[in-house]
């Protein structure tokens, strides 16, 4: 059954973002890395995977997604047929933003929320890290 289990934030500090998670939910750090143009830190409070996003640039494809500024940039579902999922977004009406082969694959829905389908799985080794 298809679950939401990420949500990615774009912040302008990261650091700071990083302490409000942590002091008023409780959320830990379990991973920093750069992709595609932007520092990820990927916190959990055991559930779900929030990744805090900070671009080098505004001007980043990417970064464009969701307008200048904070934002909700994009939330991820988990889903057992990654493939299958694809023709229903693209059947729905939505638009693929990755490229082909590309996990997790990014998308836009008809009303222009930005969302990502991911594999089962995907952020379980993340929750589990200490």
């Amino acid at each position: 059954m298809p679950r939401i289990n990420h949500i990615a934030l774009k912040v302008a500090d990261l650091d700071a973002a990083t302490r409000f998670y942590e002091t008023v939910y409780g959320f830990r750090q379990v991973h920093t890395g750069r992709s595609r143009g932007h520092i990820s830190r990927h916190m959990t409070d055991g559930y779900i995977d929030l990744a805090l996003m900070l671009y080098d640039s505004e001007d980043d494809p990417e970064a464009k997604l969701v307008g200048p500024g904070p934002a909700i940039h994009h939330f991820g579902i988990e889903v057992e047929d990654h493939e299958g999922c694809v023709a229903k977004v693209t059947a729905a009406g939505g638009t693929i933003l990755s490229k082909p082969g590309e996990i997790p694959i990014k998308y836009r829905s008809p009303d222009g929320t930005v969302a990502e389908i991911v594999p089962m799985g995907r952020y379980e080794k993340m929750k589990a890290a200490e």
